[in-house]
């Protein structure tokens, strides 16, 4: 058995949220990203958690992009992580990233052991008064 790193393996690890600017920052509009295969691991048990993340937010100068947003969600696969902490590290390293004027992230988990969790937090930006 070898420890060569794959590609895709290589390509998560080095991941980091990406911005690119909006084209229409003049304008109120949402966008809502679905991402049905995230995964993390009970930092008690170890046994794996799975949910679907789902992210709206309505952009000012950046959006974010696509493919870094799906290697970034990757990284959790392997982390020990309470899933009302994920969920708030996911707004957090977002909201970081793009300075959305409001964003929402929804971690619905999958039940394990009779228990479903969902997990809803948000941002709203601070009028600056314009």
């Amino acid at each position: 058995m070898t420890n060569d790193m794959k590609r895709g393996e290589k390509e998560i690890q080095e991941a980091k949220l990406i911005r690119v600017n909006n084209l229409y920052p003049h304008r109120d509009y949402e966008v809502s990203i679905s991402l049905p295969e995230f995964t993390c691991k009970c930092p008690v048990t170890g046994f794996p958690d799975f949910a679907t993340i789902l992210v709206d937010y309505v952009p000012d100068k950046y959006v974010v992009e696509l493919k870094s947003i799906k290697l970034y969600i990757n990284q959790y696969r392997d982390d020990y992580i309470y899933h009302e902490e994920c969920v708030n590290r996911i707004l957090d390293d977002l909201v970081e990233c793009i300075q959305p004027r409001y964003m929402k992230v929804v971690g619905d988990f999958n039940p394990r052991g009779n228990v479903k969790t969902v997990v809803r937090v948000e941002y709203k930006a601070e009028s600056n008064g314009d």
